[in-house]
């Protein structure tokens, strides 16, 4: 006891005892301090220097900087690639995720300067999206695309599952777990993702009046929206809600996390239409007499509209940037088919050629698939719907045939009131 006494005494002391740092190997003579431990010791230096990589090293909660920022114009050329058309809505998206990433590029620097309490620092503020259009105008298809450009975490989520805590069906905090998993469960990477809503307009408040009685699928879930996509720190559970009861949740602020709600918002044209084709008083006043039939109405739209339509007002001052999107006509159906990268055309010809089996569509059966699907008005998604009708017995028969050289489409097969053209290979003839 009296040894041990001694000996930390003498550490302390700068005694030229035989005591040394555990750490550099100094004695205590050559350090001005030795600390002493359960049977171990460190030196001043050694401490100072320990103190200095802690302050240096990186904040394992501090996601690192985004070194390559896409500009604008590159996120939109990317979606041009697979998106046609919706000029205005790919650049209200292409903008919004721009400065998402500078807003996690400025954060980020301001943490590991450790400049928080900095007067002069501006916070920026996150722009949630809002787009709106008729089925199958690219909604999902832009978030899609998204999720293969960008270097962010990335989810999709559906709102029409979603119900208050405590009912049947997913939590509103799920949204965040898909996220959270998007992001190999890295907390610091999640805080700064990008999550697409989907069905937005699902969750709306019946007649756009508050409900008197429970909405546990309406109201209620854009109540439990309002605080995560304003900016929150939730509580998740790392592998969903109520499965797992036992698990250790995870917190997530959602302060940067950029969300983009989609919706085609069936019937809000009327209400816009309603609205703006009112008789102004004065003889001066200018009417405008607008149809809820044209393809720019929900151009028109304002936050009023959405609140008729069953928006809450909370909601829709989370949503500040209004995205409409045009419903495609004949031009952009066909353009579909064969422009984009992964056109239907281009999709179909992949799958005859790994049979071995030219495809080839002729200009007026293009023009065909998009006569029928103009009468099914569901946008780009009737054009799969005409062609997997249309392509069925082909498929069906071809697979296993190796006389088949070449199959043409014609207008026939579109409208199947013929078959197509089979171009036979031609037999070698042996010496």
């Amino acid at each position: 006891m009296s040894d041990n006494s001694s000996s930390s005494s003498e550490g302390r002391n700068r005694s030229g005892g035989h005591h040394r740092c555990n750490f550099c190997g100094k004695p205590a003579s050559k350090v001005k301090r030795l600390f002493a431990g359960y049977e171990a010791f460190i030196c001043n230096e050694c401490v100072i220097l320990c103190h200095d990589i802690l302050d240096s090293s990186p904040d394992e909660t501090v996601p690192e900087e985004i070194l390559e920022v896409p500009k604008p114009s590159q996120i939109k050329a990317y979606l041009d690639q697979y998106v046609i058309g919706q000029e205005t809505a790919k650049k209200n998206v292409s903008v919004a995720v721009y400065n998402h990433y500078k807003r996690i590029n400025e954060m980020t620097k301001g943490r590991r300067k450790g400049a928080k309490g900095d007067s002069e620092i501006i916070e920026l503020e996150k722009s949630n999206i809002l787009l709106m259009g008729p089925t199958g105008t690219g909604k999902t298809l832009i978030a899609r695309t998204l999720a293969k450009f960008l270097k962010v975490p990335f989810s999709i989520a559906d709102a029409t599952v979603l119900t208050e805590a405590g009912y049947v069906g997913e939590d509103v905090e799920n949204i965040l777990v898909r996220l959270y998993q998007a992001a190999d469960y890295n907390q610091a990477r999640t805080e700064r993702g990008i999550v697409y809503i989907d069905e937005i307009d699902k969750i709306a408040r019946t007649e756009g009046n508050p409900s008197i009685t429970r909405d546990v699928s309406g109201e209620g879930v854009q109540q439990g929206l309002l605080k995560i996509l304003e900016g929150t720190v939730s509580n998740i559970p790392p592998k969903g809600g109520r499965k797992h009861p036992e698990q250790a949740f995870v917190p997530i602020d959602t302060t940067n996390i950029l969300f983009i709600c989609g919706g085609a918002f069936e019937g809000l044209e009327k209400i816009v239409a309603r609205r703006v084709g009112k008789k102004q008083v004065g003889f001066d006043a200018e009417i405008m007499n607008i149809s809820d039939k044209s393809p720019d109405i929900l151009e028109h739209t304002e936050p009023h509209d959405l609140l008729e339509f069953g928006l809450i007002p909370e909601m829709i001052g989370r949503l500040p940037v209004t995205a409409p999107l045009r419903p495609l006509d004949r031009n952009a159906l066909f353009a579909i088919l064969t422009e984009p990268r992964n056109a239907l055309v281009k999709q179909y010809q992949k799958l005859f050629e790994m049979e071995g089996i030219g495809l080839t569509f002729e200009t007026e059966a293009l023009w065909e698939v998009v006569r029928i699907a103009e009468k099914k008005r569901t946008g780009a998604r009737a054009l799969r719907s005409i062609l997997e009708k249309s392509m069925l017995d082909l498929m069906f028969e071809t697979p296993g045939k190796d006389n088949i050289d070449e199959i043409v489409i014609t207008p026939e097969v579109i409208n199947q009131s013929g078959e197509a053209k089979i171009i036979h290979r031609t037999k070698k003839k042996t010496a």
